[in-house]
């Protein structure tokens, strides 16, 4: 079956979205610069937004003709999400994150300009006791899709998710929905992260973008580290 086009149509080399999860201006440029051409989609998280030059750095990858996926998880009462939205479409911003309910999400999408709004299913630092924890009375693949089919339909563009649940995600949900997977990690994985795949098996479930931060900041050769996953990407999508 072929892709509807929205999925159909990423250039293969913006799959790959860096989290540049650093806490300062220099750090952030000059990783941009050692990665060059390597990463062509940056993620600007929590992080970074309080090192006062969020917007700024947002601006300077635009003008390099980088894309920018703010995740920023806005959850506030959904007049202030909307208005918030609205502040950020306006910075030519790509992707911006959701963590609310249908009120919130509803907002965004109605003040969201050309950019795209994507809900937060479930982190992928949260297991199966992480959500009992919260008191959430289902499996985490349950509440993904429970998520995913209500952003669908309030408009939303995609989703976070990890890759574990995106085959449930094509099968049950709609196909055109974006799905955008953080949690990759290349080999058995030691960090908080607890629902991971590897590069290759995200897009062999079915993702359209992978988010990897620390596999890449924290390599001995970020550049290398880059390569080698555009290297996987453009191998799997040829």
């Amino acid at each position: 079956m072929s892709l509807p086009e929205n999925r159909r149509n990423i250039p293969d080399a913006e799959r790959l979205i860096f989290a540049l999860d650093v806490p300062d201006i220099d750090r952030a440029r000059g990783l941009i610069r050692q990665l060059g051409e390597h990463v062509r989609f940056y993620k600007l998280g929590l992080e970074f937004f309080l090192s006062g030059h969020y917007f700024e750095l947002a601006d300077e990858l635009k003008q390099a003709g980088k894309r920018v996926f703010a995740d920023l998880k806005l959850f506030d009462i959904p007049p202030t999400v909307g208005r918030a939205t609205a502040q950020l479409a306006r910075r030519d911003v790509d992707f911006l994150t959701v963590h609310g309910n249908d009120g919130m999400l509803a907002e965004a999408v109605a003040n969201r300009g050309e950019m795209g709004i994507l809900a937060v299913t479930a982190l992928t630092s949260l297991d199966q006791g992480d959500l009992d924890d919260l008191g959430f009375q289902c499996d985490v693949e349950s509440l993904v899709l429970s998520r995913a089919r209500r952003a669908f339909e309030i408009g939303c563009t995609g989703v976070i998710s990890s890759g574990l649940e995106v085959p449930a995600l094509r099968r049950e949900v709609d196909d055109r929905l974006v799905a955008v997977c953080p949690g990759i990690r290349p080999v058995a994985n030691r960090d908080e992260q607890k629902r991971t795949l590897s590069a290759h098996d995200a897009f062999a479930a079915g993702a359209d973008y992978i988010v990897v931060g620390r596999p890449i900041r924290d390599a001995a050769d970020p550049t290398a580290a880059a390569a080698g996953i555009q290297e996987e990407i453009a191998s799997y999508f040829s």
